[in-house]
């Protein structure tokens, strides 16, 4: 009996300590909002994550390691399209517009494979 009320606490602090594992539900790196939609293809993810007034891309590799050719873009119905592209090892973003009341597209892609989702948010 002694020993499971010292194990509670110690378990207790642990979590505390190394903090709780991340879900994919959690915003992406960079990324604040609730995630909106997620878009798989071949060698990634797209997803897209909205909050009250903004919109966030980002564009994740499948397997991530050596670094290849990335990139994300976000664009508002009626504004300009932002763009992140490069050489990266796990993904492309964030890129984050003003959304609103607007709908927005975006796109993403890696290793020459892409998805987009269309006109979303709406």
């Amino acid at each position: 009996m002694a020993a499971r009320l010292l194990v509670l606490p110690l378990l207790a602090g642990l979590v505390l300590l190394l903090g709780t594992p991340a879900t994919a539900a959690q915003a992406a790196p960079g990324c604040s909002g609730r995630p909106a939609k997620t878009v798989a293809f071949a060698t990634g993810e797209l997803r897209v994550y909205k909050s009250r007034t903004h919109a966030c891309a980002v564009a994740v590799a499948k397997a991530p390691g050596k670094k290849r050719a990335m990139s994300v873009t976000l664009q508002p119905r009626g504004g300009r399209v932002v763009k992140d592209s490069g050489s990266f090892t796990t993904m492309a973003g964030p890129v984050t517009v003003n959304a609103l009341n607007r709908c927005v597209r975006a796109t993403g892609a890696v290793a020459g494979k892409s998805a987009s989702t269309g006109w979303i948010l709406c």
